[in-house]
């Protein structure tokens, strides 16, 4: 069951539920009043390969427009030789 932070509209007293996903709203514990659920931020961060922020987020533009690549062969226009497709017929 997760953890819900909720304020009360009333007196705004901010407090935190254990309760399953869907359940009501709980009163306040200290006056009685409604309670809103509280909605921020989550402090997550996507690392490594895999994920929409990291494989397709646009490199920085670099202040030298006249830098030399790393690998030569990266932009020679060569291409890998490719290997014959096999059929299935013997």
């Amino acid at each position: 069951m997760p953890i819900y932070e909720y304020r009360c509209t009333r007196c705004r007293h901010d407090f935190e539920i254990l309760h399953p996903v869907g359940g009501p709203a709980p009163g306040c514990p200290q006056c009685g009043g409604d309670a809103r659920k509280v909605y921020s931020s989550v402090g997550l961060i996507f690392k490594g390969s895999g994920f929409h922020t990291t494989d397709y987020r646009k490199s920085a533009p670099s202040g030298n427009g006249d830098a030399a690549p790393k690998d030569p062969a990266s932009t020679s226009g060569a291409t890998p030789p490719s290997t014959p497709a096999t059929s299935g017929k013997s």
